[in-house]
């Protein structure tokens, strides 16, 4: 590249959740001057309303910014653990990354665990501590323990204050001086990295892009290495942060590129673009296509609202949310709808929201259940399970294993023995402890992921008076003692109802389902006996009492008799209504279950 070009430096803002991430990206966009004090916003590459009302970043979000005589490529990045693949993602377009962490909260296992995917990516690595104009008296400690974990000098962290600006317009000169700029490759092929994407009703799949090789220009015939789907560059540019057109990308280049294509599944996050006229024969290392950890399936309440329509939404939801998976199943009770793969609640919690604002959607949404994987006696591979309802009757299962996670807790030391406590309830094991900091402990232990999905960040944060953080991971699949659960009512399967229980806590759930049942179902003109049973016996059982009829009102004075000859013709009434009881279970059944799980 000519001297007199401006020199490129991409990096990207990693943190924990709420450490003021976007608000620092704000300050960068005002003294860049890319964004003009009218459209100035707080946290103004947060442009999703959730994100907003959230507090978090959910979304990456690139821009690219001028300074002096250089060409910044930021990426803001989310920092809650069930964004973590947002994170990995954008570290593979840059060379350098600013740590940020507040002050007053010190390092989180968040921190801890954005570092590390940091590291493996062999980028240059800035420490900051944000929010010091709230003058915490402990401001050298946390400094101090922000450098042990860089393994850099104390001196080397930057202090800085988001909120007010102190200190902000130097650390972007350490951006400047420290990043080191792209290795441009010009002269050879044009290959380039997918990092995100998502739809536009007119351009078609937009591909956000970091150029590795080569160059790019409108017009050009492009390739996809992995779905061998052919195109044409309508478009292309950079963000700023609105997309903004070029003429063409070049070698070391964060962008856009409009392809033109209106089907979101050719396009697949990680694939590599090649211009098709100089084909290549390697891709560029990609990125590791996420795994759900949790499903729950996903069905249409309003009956006006067409499965069609549900289907393509979901596509280009996913297109913009490449952790999303889904596949059609069918239910007695629901009709057609989607098993859908979330990487934790959050995420779920967040896509059923823009389901909901977005698109307009009323959905009833079941269960959230992990995939265990079952080895059957007739064979010698396993199965992955995620519906309750695929369960194989027990005689069939050789064994079943469970996903783990390893989890990673940084909590003040007063609250280790509540900490520990819990993790043992939650079923943890291999639990390790060891000092972090003079006042903070770290803990590792292996849970299943199962437990952790349900109430255990909630249960955390209770006992720590919300001072203990915490990280997780997929760790490996292991043994487990589980069975499923079936619920009876009138004495008829609902295989909607069924659940995957541990066996040694089986009693209780079976208890807690038959409870919850009864004050859920409305009473019938007849008592509806429900049943909660394993492979063997009923294990828990609750009537639900009929509608009462008074049948002797008309009656008055007289032998008594009469009266009890036509309570006993109601009751045996009642009893053919029970043999041939069709129960039809309204949707919003299942919402309250679920809701109240």
């Amino acid at each position: 590249m000519d001297n007199k070009e401006p020199m490129i430096k991409n990096f990207v803002i990693i943190a924990h959740i709420d450490h003021g991430k976007s608000t620092l990206a704000d300050r960068f966009l005002e003294i860049t001057g890319t964004v003009s004090e009218k459209e100035k916003l707080e946290q103004y590459l947060d442009r999703m309303s959730l994100e907003k009302e959230h507090g978090v970043t959910i979304k990456m979000h690139p821009v690219r910014m001028n300074f002096k005589n250089y060409i910044l490529n930021l990426i803001d990045t989310p920092g809650h653990i069930d964004f973590n693949y947002e994170v990995s993602r954008a570290l593979l377009a840059v060379e350098g990354a600013i740590l940020l962490v507040d002050v007053t909260q010190g390092v989180q296992a968040q921190t801890i665990y954005n570092l590390n995917l940091a590291k493996k990516q062999n980028l240059k690595i800035i420490g900051a501590l944000n929010k010091i104009d709230l003058k915490v008296e402990d401001l050298e400690e946390k400094r101090k323990q922000l450098a042990e974990l860089l393994g850099a000098s104390i001196s080397s962290i930057s202090l800085v204050s988001a909120k007010t600006g102190e200190g902000v317009k130097e650390l972007l000169e350490r951006v400047i001086s420290e990043i080191p700029p792209p290795y441009q490759e010009l002269s050879k092929p044009f290959r380039a990295l997918i990092f995100d994407s998502h739809y536009d009703p007119y351009k078609g799949v937009i591909a956000y892009i970091r150029v590795f090789e080569g160059r790019v220009k409108k017009g050009d015939k492009i390739e996809f290495f992995a779905k061998k789907v052919k195109a044409e560059v309508l478009d292309l540019g950079y963000f700023a942060p609105e997309l903004t057109s070029k003429e063409e990308l070049s070698s070391g280049e964060i962008g856009w590129l409009a392809t033109g294509l209106k089907d979101p599944s050719l396009i697949r996050v990680g694939d590599t673009i090649f211009l098709t006229n100089n084909p290549i024969q390697e891709p560029l290392p990609g990125y590791e296509e996420p795994k759900p950890m949790i499903f729950a399936s996903l069905y249409l309440k309003d009956p006006n609202q067409k499965f069609e329509d549900f289907k393509r939404i979901l596509n280009q939801l996913k297109l913009n949310d490449w952790a999303l998976s889904f596949e059609i199943e069918d239910s007695d009770i629901f009709g057609r709808g989607f098993r859908v793969g979330f990487l934790g609640m959050f995420h779920l919690k967040i896509i059923l929201e823009r389901l909901e604002r977005e698109y307009q959607l009323k959905l009833l949404v079941t269960n959230p259940t992990v995939p265990y994987k079952v080895y059957l006696k007739d064979g010698k591979n396993s199965i992955v399970i995620s519906n309750p309802s695929h369960w194989p009757s027990k005689e069939k299962i050789l064994r079943v294993e469970e996903p783990m996670a390893k989890i990673k807790i940084i909590t003040p030391l007063k609250y280790i023995s509540s900490v520990l406590q819990l993790l043992v309830n939650f079923k943890g094991k291999d639990i390790i402890s060891e000092n972090f900091s003079h006042d903070l402990i770290k803990i590792e232990a292996i849970i299943p992921l199962s437990k952790v999905i349900k109430s255990f960040y909630d249960k955390l944060k209770s006992i720590s008076s919300g001072y203990a953080s915490y990280s997780y991971e997929f760790y490996s699949y292991q043994e487990a003692d589980l069975e499923k659960l079936e619920v009876l009512l009138a004495n008829k399967k609902i295989e909607s109802l069924s659940k995957i229980v541990y066996s040694d806590e089986k009693e209780k759930e079976a208890r807690n389902l038959a409870l919850s049942l009864k004050n859920i179902i409305p009473p019938q003109l007849y008592s509806v006996p429900i049943q909660i049973k394993d492979s063997k016996r009923i294990i828990a059982r609750e009537t639900i009492p009929a509608l009462k009829k008074d049948v002797t009102s008309h009656l008055y004075g007289g032998d008594r008799t009469r009266k009890m000859k036509l309570w006993q013709k109601q009751k045996e009434g009642k009893k053919k209504l029970l043999e041939k009881a069709d129960i039809q279970l309204d949707p919003e059944i299942f919402y309250q279950l679920y809701s109240l799980e």
